[in-house]
């Protein structure tokens, strides 16, 4: 049940085609929590390289599927979550986004905003976030003592997986380009490598190779990895490595969200904001998602904030 009044009409961004060519900000009807469903308000949403070109086949959609907000409203089966929480999540990629003023989300997807973070720096969490854990702990099995190499270092889901595994108790090497090895360096790698020279070749065998970049350089990044140790990558299935080798996509996870929130309001990771656009510069916020040199996520600031 809801205590707020909510518009019968919001603001969305929508895409009518692949591209930023096909983006369009619109007057659509609010969406409405179904069963099992909770009605958040939008006060920030994330993008995502090249996402725009996830939902050819379900055009028109909404893009972005990182939000956090307020929930205004729950279908009559929920429970695990109230009006007036603040929350955050990751979505579904196989239904409408959440750029948009409201959005109807599975209640299961949703986990308690970080208390000491804003909506913004909020929203530059889950994919990445939940990206670097499932590739560290549940694919690539990393433990403590362990040496990993994260390629990307500095990157979207590089940032995280450094830090990640720096807190878990791995020697991290973290592999960037020339502007973003200090950025590396602070985010908790012990080492740091220049992915345009050659010293990657010498570094010292690995358990785990965390690859985000793809290309030359995961197959670079595998010939370190020692037997019986594993190739993990977030960017493309690694060919022919003679390894233990996993390429997977990104699941939502509210359980792994809440490990992750404790882990910022700890003080152990923090999110990297590279820029903030309004809602209505929808189309300048993608073009900045698909620029080269970024330092963290681009978040469209939505309402409330």
């Amino acid at each position: 049940m809801t205590t707020s009044p909510i518009p019968a009409t919001m603001a969305a961004v929508r895409l009518g085609a692949p591209g930023l060519d096909g983006l369009t900000i619109e007057v659509i009807q609010t969406p409405q929590a179904h069963a099992g469903e909770a009605l958040v308000e939008v006060h920030a949403a994330a993008l995502t390289r090249d996402e725009l070109e996830w939902p050819v086949d379900r055009l028109p959609a909404i893009p972005s599927y990182e939000l956090s907000g307020v929930v205004v409203d729950v279908a009559d089966d929920v429970e695990r979550v109230a009006v007036g929480d603040a929350v955050y999540a990751l979505t579904e990629f196989d239904r409408d986004g959440v750029a948009a003023a409201y959005a109807a989300v599975p209640a299961s997807l949703l986990a308690p905003k970080p208390s000491t973070l804003d909506h913004v720096e909020s929203a530059a969490i889950p994919l990445p976030a939940l990206s670097a854990w499932q590739g560290l702990f549940d694919h690539g099995r990393l433990q403590k003592g362990q040496r990993v190499l994260v390629t990307g270092a500095a990157g979207g889901v590089g940032q995280f997986a450094t830090q990640l595994a720096r807190w878990r108790g791995a020697h991290v090497i973290g592999v960037a380009s020339p502007g973003s090895l200090q950025a590396a360096r602070a985010l908790g790698a012990h080492e740091i490598v220049d992915v345009r020279g050659g010293a990657l070749e010498d570094v010292e065998p690995v358990d785990l190779a965390f690859d985000t970049v793809g290309g030359d350089l995961l197959r670079r990044a595998g010939v370190l990895v020692r037997p019986g140790g594993r190739v993990v990558s977030v960017a493309e299935e690694p060919q022919a490595l003679g390894i233990d080798a996993v390429y997977f996509v990104v699941e939502p996870s509210s359980e792994q969200l809440v490990q992750i929130g404790r882990l910022v309001e700890g003080g152990v990771i923090r999110p990297l904001i590279d820029s903030v656009f309004p809602l209505s510069d929808a189309r300048a916020a993608f073009e900045r998602s698909l620029a080269r040199g970024k330092r963290g996520k681009v978040v469209l600031r939505v309402s409330g904030v």
